[in-house]
C-alpha cells in the first residue's frame, strides 16, 4: 500500500500597507506595502529561503503581490496569482473609516462588530461567499502539489478561512485566530489530514 501524500503549505498574511489605509476597510483598494511592510516582506523571505518550495501563490492585490515576490526570488520562482485569493469586498464601505461606517449605518454596523461572518456588505460579498471561492481554488492546490511544499500569501480573513477548515473551526469562531502582518502560518496536509502546526508566528 502506497503512502499517502504529503503536502505543506505556508499561509501567509502579506505586510503592512501603506498608513493611507490604517483605520480604513480596504479589502478590495489596492496599496503598496509600507517602508516597514517592506522590511517585514524582506524577513519572510530569509525564513523561507531554505523550505523547498515549489510555487508561491498571490492574491491580485498588490500588497500581497510584492510580499509574494520576496518570499518567490530566492527560490527563483514567478508567482502564481490567483483571484479567487483576495480579501472579502466591503463593498460601499470600501475606503471609509470605522467611525463613519458606524455613523451611516449604525444597525448595520453594530451586526458586523457583533456577527461578522453573517454579514453581507452593501454591494459586496458576505463570509460565505468567500469562504466558497477561497476553498474552491485551494483544495485543488492540495491535489496538484503532492508531496511539495507551496506559499500562499494572502490576507487575514483568507488565512483564517483556510486555517478554519483545516481545525474545524465554525465560521463564527474564526476572529479567535490571530492574523497579525506579514504572519507565517503552516499546515501540513497528509493525504486528507490536515496538522496545523505553525500559527501566526
Amino acid at each position: 500500500m502506497s503512502e499517502a501524500p504529503v503536502t505543506n503549505v505556508w499561509l501567509i498574511r502579506h505586510a503592512e500597507p501603506s498608513a493611507a489605509v490604517r483605520g480604513r476597510c480596504y479589502g478590495s483598494l489596492d496599496v503598496e506595502l509600507s517602508a516597514a511592510g517592506r522590511a517585514q516582506a524582506a524577513q519572510l523571505a530569509e525564513l523561507l529561503k531554505a523550505e523547498p518550495l515549489a510555487a508561491v501563490y498571490s492574491s491580485p492585490r498588490i500588497r500581497a503581490i510584492q510580499t509574494a515576490e520576496a518570499v518567490a526570488a530566492p527560490h527563483g520562482l514567478a508567482i502564481s496569482i490567483r483571484p479567487a485569493l483576495r480579501e472579502i469586498d466591503f463593498g460601499d464601505f470600501e475606503g471609509r473609516t470605522y467611525d463613519e461606517i458606524a455613523a451611516s449605518h449604525p444597525d448595520l454596523y453594530r451586526q458586523w462588530m457583533e456577527t461578522p461572518t453573517e454579514v453581507r456588505f452593501p454591494r459586496g460579498e458576505s463570509f460565505a461567499q468567500v469562504r466558497e471561492r477561497v476553498l474552491g481554488v485551494f483544495v485543488p492546490l492540495l491535489t496538484q502539489h503532492e508531496n511539495q511544499s507551496i506559499a500562499i500569501v494572502t490576507h487575514g480573513g483568507v488565512v483564517r478561512i483556510i486555517l478554519a477548515d483545516a481545525l474545524g473551526i465554525p465560521p463564527r469562531n474564526i476572529f479567535r485566530v490571530g492574523q497579525r502582518y506579514a504572519a507565517l502560518s503552516r499546515i501540513r496536509y497528509l493525504g486528507d489530514h490536515a496538522s496545523v502546526e505553525l500559527v501566526n508566528a
